[in-house]
């Protein structure tokens, strides 16, 4: 089984966090179409042969395309590629794209899977963010899916941002939670380089991040999710029993995939590799019925690291008969490392299984860095 991945590099406007790539520009929004259908032909042989089980449009917003365009790309993998009967086919959406009509003509694709970007239920957070919906637009874009008969729904929150108080934060979980969302993905607010975030925060526009409000704020998190009936099944995603996104759980057990469009990354098993990301230098490449990418070979330490850093945030934890396969001594060195941190209460161990306890989850990255060959 494989996934594809389809960036949609167009938005309405910049947030002031996001450092993905996209253009607010739609000049070039039909020639850039073009271009995604020609690199699905291009590309049919990626995944030797491999069946489809998972498709992702993400971005930039691909909700920006109208439900045809989103068709015409989806009929075109379904064209060169094997693709399971019961694919989960994920669109990602911004609230003020999804009106009812949108929605109706959404149903008549392959599409069966929103991933919502709501962010925040408070307009002033969301102005601060510089999103371009509102709080009410949020609120009926999920009702509107769900009334269309779209049961397999995720939402994204954000918190540990300065605007962001503890009774918001309660609210803006309850808000999901009122609405009957089976997934919920929520992000730490992170200041990335180059981003108009950075850069207020540099010219003291803006205060920086506070990490034990984003930790106090995620620990919430954890207990509101979990009284609700939630798996914690990755450090980011909570969902109820049945609504994993397969999707994203493939990419933390390794599973191969292919990214189509500028900036997308694709991973054989073996190599990984990221189409330009500039929207200009991709339609000269696709123009000569060429892909402008850089490849990496991974090494046998880049394939445990990676696998370190992405299992270790899941629930099923490291699997250390599963590094012996990529490498016989080196589960021995990570055992190593590792007990100090079950020393802390960090880390479980159950046979040959390493998880982060609660507490550990506050220091994920921090830990699997630690862990690493």
């Amino acid at each position: 089984m494989a996934g594809i991945y389809i960036h949609i590099p167009f938005c309405k406007q910049a947030c002031h966090y996001c450092d993905f790539h996209f253009s607010t520009s739609f000049k070039y929004k039909k020639e850039l179409l073009q271009a995604l259908h020609q690199e699905i032909k291009l590309q049919k042989n990626y995944l030797h042969g491999e069946i489809i089980e998972t498709i992702y449009l993400g971005g930039g917003t691909p909700s920006v395309l109208e439900a045809v365009e989103i068709d015409f790309l989806l009929e075109e993998i379904f064209n060169n590629f094997m693709v399971k009967a019961d694919a989960e086919i994920t669109l990602e959406a911004n609230p003020d794209d999804l009106n009812p009509q949108k929605i109706f003509n959404l149903k008549q694709t392959p599409v069966n899977r929103f991933s919502i970007g709501i962010q925040s239920f408070f307009d002033e957070d969301l102005a601060w963010m510089n999103r371009a919906h509102r709080s009410n637009e949020a609120f009926y874009a999920i009702k509107e899916v769900q009334n269309a008969g779209f049961n397999n729904i995720t939402a994204d929150l954000i918190y540990g941002y300065p605007l962001l108080t503890d009774a918001k934060w309660q609210h803006n979980l309850s808000q999901l939670f009122e609405l009957k969302v089976p997934h919920l993905s929520a992000y730490s607010l992170t200041v990335e380089p180059k981003t108009a975030l950075a850069s207020f925060i540099s010219k003291k526009k803006q205060p920086e991040m506070n990490d034990e409000q984003s930790a106090a704020q995620f620990e919430f998190l954890m207990d509101e999710t979990e009284k609700q009936g939630f798996e914690h099944y990755e450090i980011s995603n909570f969902s109820l029993p049945g609504w994993h996104s397969r999707h994203n759980s493939n990419y933390w057990n390794s599973v191969k995939y292919l990214g189509i469009g500028p900036s997308a990354h694709s991973f054989n098993g073996e190599t990984r590799q990221w189409n330009v990301a500039n929207n200009q230098q991709y339609l000269a490449a696709i123009s000569q019925n060429q892909i402008s990418f850089t490849t990496e070979i991974l090494s046998e330490n880049d394939r445990i690291n990676e696998y370190i850093m992405t299992a270790l945030r899941t629930s099923n934890g490291l699997n250390l008969d599963r590094v012996k396969q990529l490498s016989v001594n080196s589960s021995e060195k990570i055992l190593k490392v590792a007990a100090s941190f079950i020393a802390k209460n960090w880390i479980i161990q159950n046979e040959q299984f390493l998880t982060l306890s609660r507490s550990g989850k506050l220091y994920a990255d921090y830990i699997a860095a630690q862990l690493f060959l």
